[in-house]
């Protein structure tokens, strides 16, 4: 079995044990076979088939990414600056409405390589025609947790048709690509969801032993719609109708008060804070500081390309550490150190992969990245967690890692044919537009 050392590195492992330090780890397989501070052992030396130098490298986990919709990457810029209702229901739902597996296929490999440029590792996915996006993850050697997402507004027979397409993907695809790939149920939001439909999806939930994800306060709007269609708020309406008797990752919550975070917090469920998009479409801020006191798992996600508008989730760290200072006034909530948390550690135990991935660590899965020091804004070499949150940016990241694979080495994929899915990509979107 191939044994890679990689020695004389600086190491951001995300272990509550350690900060950051100069030393060596150890790679066997798919996993962390050890890790240490200092010049690595002989009896490591020894033992390895394979030696990379460090020097000048910075290695930290594989940032994981816990709310998106890969194939979107085709509608980047299509329709900005616009209100979340109108942009979705005038703009993005009629094009996607002419999506093929095709486009999804593209606009999902499009994504994955821009992930993993940036340095993501596992990300978590919600569409339509899902088979072509777990055909991408297994492809690009990336980690994923995927969900077929389903909207409501259609006849009884059109939801029984779409539940039944989720649990054979579930079914079909959770295990899948070496156990990379994992599945989620999904009902798009409560307010496109009908309650009975949404029980169904519980249902489901219970009988395949899998986690939930759904959107849910993401706007002012949404809330108040769902006061007068069902006489609560969506964390209420949600937990009445059972999704928080099943894990569950929600997506935005932008709009809670204290009772509801403290039912979310009561009822583990899970948060993926999405700063960006929010502030583009003008949804508002989230209460992080708030969700995090109270003990609510908060993890990172870009959301879209097409509201983000890239899914560089170094921005998503820098953004959630810089944005909940200035709104609430407070310069010492979500430090660097937290924020980085948000998008590793928060990140996998959000989806059920804590202990898997998510920090470097001994018998953990190999999924690691390596971002070259040798730029100016990592000079002076004061504080790596400071600036991983602050100065880092994803075109610093040269190497990546998944399941001990290396899927990028200086900067090139080795994965995916990058040229070739950037073509079909443009050739998806003109002929969506003709």
């Amino acid at each position: 079995m191939t044994r890679l050392l990689i020695n004389r590195g600086t190491f951001v492992t995300m272990d509550d044990q350690k900060a950051e330090f100069q030393g060596w780890m150890a790679i066997e397989g798919d996993r962390i076979a050890g890790i240490g501070s200092g010049p690595a052992p002989e009896e490591e030396v020894a033992r390895a088939t394979e030696t990379l130098d460090g020097t000048g490298l910075l290695f930290m986990p594989g940032l994981v990414n816990t709310h998106g919709h890969a194939a979107m990457s085709l509608l980047r810029g299509l329709a900005d600056d616009l209100a979340l209702q109108d942009w979705l229901q005038n703009h993005m739902w009629p094009t996607e409405a002419k999506f093929t597996s095709d486009d999804v296929y593209w606009g999902s490999a499009l994504a994955a390589a821009e992930m993993i440029k940036s340095g993501t590792t596992t990300f978590v996915d919600m569409y339509d025609h899902m088979n072509r996006v777990g055909e991408v993850v297994d492809q690009s050697g990336m980690r994923a947790s995927l969900a077929r997402g389903v909207i409501g507004l259609c006849p009884e027979d059109v939801q029984k048709a779409k539940l039944n397409d989720a649990i054979q993907f579930a079914k079909d695809w959770h295990g899948a690509a070496n156990g990379r790939i994992s599945v989620m149920i999904s009902p798009h939001a409560p307010y496109t969801c009908p309650p009975d439909f949404i029980r169904k999806f519980v249902e489901a939930s219970h009988e395949l032993d899998l986690p939930m994800h759904t959107h849910m306060s993401e706007t002012i709007a949404e809330v108040e719609q769902n006061v007068r269609d069902y006489g609560c708020r969506p964390v209420e309406h949600l937990d009445r109708l059972g999704m928080f008797s099943r894990p569950t990752l929600v997506a935005h919550a932008v709009h809670l008060n204290d009772e509801e975070i403290a039912l979310l917090a009561e009822r583990r469920v899970a948060v993926s804070h999405n700063p960006i998009s929010n502030l583009k479409l003008a949804s508002g801020v989230a209460r992080v500081p708030d969700l995090l006191k109270a003990g609510v798992t908060v993890s990172l996600g870009t959301d879209s390309a097409a509201s983000n508008n890239n899914l560089d989730l170094f921005q998503e760290i820098s953004t959630a550490a810089l944005l909940h200072k200035g709104v609430s006034g407070d310069p010492t909530v979500v430090p660097a150190s937290e924020a980085l948390r948000l998008g590793t550690v928060n990140g996998a135990r959000s989806i059920g992969l804590e202990g898997v991935t998510g920090q470097l660590k001994p018998g953990l899965k190999a999924d690691f990245i390596a971002l070259n020091l040798s730029k100016p804004h990592f000079v002076p070499h004061t504080d790596y967690v400071s600036h991983l949150a602050y100065s880092a940016r994803g075109s610093d990241v040269v190497h990546v890692w998944v399941d001990g694979k290396q899927l990028l080495r200086n900067g090139q994929l080795l994965t995916l044919d990058e040229d070739k899915i950037m073509a079909e990509a443009e050739r998806c979107f003109r002929r969506l537009r003709a």
